[in-house]
């Protein structure tokens, strides 16, 4: 269905610096949301899984929970990556 909107959105707009522009800082949004959204429940699936295993064997707390926190500051950084990007984007456009 989209590869037949397309070209009609382009002949209407006239396919012009502006237009590419305008889809670019769409782009840019959608990828630092989906950025978002993707360490957001990464990050809540590590705190959850965590706790259950935390509440199994009590005894490797502190392992278990540095293990989450090293993992929760890699997904971080993919998601502050995808961000730096988004903004990237919006500032050559």
């Amino acid at each position: 269905m989209f590869h037949t909107i397309l070209p009609m959105l382009q002949a209407a707009g006239g396919f012009t610096k502006e237009y590419q522009g305008a889809w670019a800082l769409m782009g840019a949004a959608i990828g630092a949301g989906l950025s978002a959204i993707g360490a957001g429940i990464g990050i809540g699936r590590i705190g959850g899984q965590a706790s259950e295993a935390i509440a199994r064997q009590p005894e490797a707390g502190g392992q278990i929970r540095g293990q989450a926190i090293v993992l929760a500051a890699l997904i971080e950084g993919v998601a502050l990556f995808g961000a730096v990007i988004a903004i990237l984007i919006v500032f050559k456009f």
